[in-house]
């Protein structure tokens, strides 16, 4: 396991030099962020992003995201078009080194909550989603503003897009996906860059749009449209966790053991109520996940791949972006590096012990 960190690039208030610092971080998780969504990432972007990361000590452990067009996802005519250029971004990215590529198949919208600065107890605050809010938000009024998705469309592209989505069904999508990995998967394995579909988060359907990567059964699904070792999963404890009826562990070990899981963004939530959620410190006495059980899970089943905190709180006057603060995500990592210190000590001093 490679314990790693998201970087947003040179406007991050989180600097390189800062990940540097947090003990038992190695790489970072980037991308390019100044390329249209659809569009192909030049090499010399890529080359130029590897190389700054690298000038400071780190190593780019995965490219977090490459944006899917949403001509894709709706299956719309233009579609052959923005996958030829997704392919000709693995193809530069694999010359460049790369070998794992987070990417989502969300609608319109990436991550969403319902506040970004929710105040908890202890004067921290925190990203949450509650559902009664949600049901009431209408995006066509400004209601909803979020770093986690792209705020490039205006409200009259805002408009078309969801019109355009509303005769777009669950099996529709699960099509779309198929067509799109039938053709991407095929590139992936010549190159050697192995796939990661990040989970829909939260793992439900909103505002009328269709989400698939939610559960087991849509992992399973989601891996037997084609199957390659490089067709795999961004494995998101707090995207999955919000649903409690996914069994974490359970799904770590199924999926883990088929060499699927290639990409691991460990965190935290404690559920509120049907459908609502905080997200809260990493520790297991903190929330609903119980992190123990999650890197045992991951130990057992030789994960290898970049694992790295997801969203942290805003704590000790932080200001910054919502959920990518640097104090609590660099505590978060620590702490899951010291998880996994005690199971690699545990195994060498069982194995001393059969000596």
């Amino acid at each position: 396991m490679q314990m790693s960190f998201r970087w947003f690039g040179e406007g991050d208030p989180v600097t390189l030099e800062h990940i540097r610092q947090i003990p038992g971080v190695t790489g970072v998780v980037s991308a390019v962020y100044d390329v249209p969504a659809g569009e192909e990432w030049p090499y010399e972007k890529i080359v130029s992003l590897k190389r700054r990361i690298e000038e400071k000590g780190l190593t780019l452990a995965a490219i977090e995201s490459v944006p899917v067009h949403e001509e894709i996802k709706m299956g719309g005519s233009g579609r052959d078009r923005y996958i030829e250029n997704f392919r000709r971004t693995l193809r530069n990215l694999a010359r460049a080194g790369v070998s794992v590529v987070c990417y989502n198949f969300m609608p319109v919208f990436d991550w969403t909550r319902t506040d970004l600065t929710f105040r908890l107890p202890d004067g921290s605050s925190t990203l949450a989603y509650d559902e009664e809010i949600a049901q009431k938000m209408d995006p066509l009024r400004g209601e909803l503003e979020l770093p986690g998705w792209d705020t490039s469309y205006d409200k009259g592209e805002l408009r078309a897009l969801l019109e355009a989505y509303r005769g777009v069904t669950e099996d529709d999508l699960w099509e779309h996906l198929r067509y799109f990995l039938i053709k991407v998967i095929d590139t992936a394995d010549e190159l050697g860059i192995r796939m990661a579909i990040h989970p829909d988060d939260p793992p439900w359907s909103i505002f009328g749009l269709p989400r698939i990567i939610t559960s087991r059964e849509s992992l399973e699904r989601l891996i037997g449209l084609v199957d390659s070792p490089c067709n795999g999963l961004t494995f998101c404890t707090g995207s999955l966790g919000a649903d409690p009826n996914n069994d974490l562990p359970a799904m770590i070990r199924t999926f883990g053991g088929k060499g699927r899981i290639h990409f691991a963004h460990v965190r935290n939530i404690q559920i509120t109520g049907h459908r609502s959620f905080v997200e809260i410190a990493h520790c297991s006495s903190e929330g609903s996940v119980d992190m123990y059980e999650v890197m045992k899970a991951f130990w057992e089943v030789g994960f290898d791949g970049p694992m790295r905190p997801d969203h942290g709180r805003m704590i000790w006057g932080e200001t910054g972006r919502p959920g990518y603060g640097l104090y609590d995500r660099a505590m978060g990592a620590v702490y899951l590096k010291g998880i996994w210190e005690g199971f690699e000590r545990s195994s060498y001093q069982g194995r001393a012990g059969l000596g």
